[in-house]
């Protein structure tokens, strides 16, 4: 089955697959698309960059005390669990043959603390994993409520090098009419250089769609006009402050990659 001509299956699996619920022989299956398709690539990333903006608005929570606590005692039960294995060992070799009958008092008494060790540290980890689920059921809930408010997205395009790295993830939003470019490489111009941001239509010579900030996350205005029916997105390096629209790009090209409406 093609996923491409399932949109909703596809962002589905891409959704699962970024949050990394997405395991073992599917999420195999799922990077051999995304390595075969662009458009699978695009959905995995768009997903990507929306779970990592949903946990920046996330405040910080220090754990409580509760929390240290119950980890320490989880320590402290593995370091006890460890001593009595050794203090076993050390007895072993120790041992003489008429001392049978004590040797066997001592690992009876090993045993009863390793099997009270092993139960203190069985409670409080079911006590830390209920912690923990309950934590992370009201992260999923206070997710789920953001992603209701999460910008709409038309068109995709993946920015690539030519040896085909992906550099630059762009995404257009016809709801705030905004271009969204989120930096996925390495790249980073020099302080008085700038890349600019160029459309390129099937007929016309390119349009410039704006100059880059140096921010990881950019945004930029634009209508959905100026990406309609554009096949190709690329972005050149340019002298600081970008060159003028009409004069096309002066610098050479670094990244470039086909623009994907999403299907509806």
């Amino acid at each position: 089955m093609n996923i491409t001509q399932h949109p909703d299956l596809l962002e589905r699996l891409a959704a699962s697959y970024a949050l990394g619920t997405l395991r073992g022989g599917a999420r195999r299956r799922f990077e051999t698309l995304a390595r075969e398709s662009a458009t699978v690539r695009a959905a995995a990333l768009v997903w990507h960059s929306r779970w990592a903006g949903l946990t920046e608005l996330q405040p910080a929570v220090d754990p409580a005390s509760a929390v240290w606590t119950r980890i320490d005692n989880l320590v402290q039960a593995d370091k006890a669990a460890a001593a009595m294995r050794a203090a076993r060992t050390a007895e072993s070799a120790a041992a003489a043959p008429v001392g049978w009958w004590r040797n066997l008092l001592v690992w009876r008494g090993a045993a009863a603390a390793g099997a009270i060790a092993t139960l203190a540290a069985v409670v409080v980890g079911v006590q830390v994993n209920g912690g923990l689920r309950a934590t992370t059921g009201a992260q999923i809930a206070a997710l789920q409520q953001q992603l209701q408010t999460t910008p709409q997205i038309q068109y995709v395009a993946v920015l690539a090098d030519d040896k085909a790295a992906a550099s630059m993830l762009v995404t257009y939003d016809p709801k705030h009419n905004q271009l969204v470019l989120q930096r996925v490489g390495g790249f980073q111009e020099g302080a008085d250089k700038s890349l600019q941001l160029w459309a390129l239509p099937p007929a016309g010579g390119p349009r410039s769609l704006g100059v880059l900030g140096h921010d990881k996350l950019l945004k930029l205005a634009a209508q959905e006009g100026d990406v309609k029916e554009v096949p190709t997105l690329a972005i050149s390096l340019e002298p600081l402050g970008g060159v003028p629209g009409a004069t096309g790009p002066t610098g050479p090209v670094l990244f470039k990659g086909a623009l994907i409406r999403k299907a509806t």
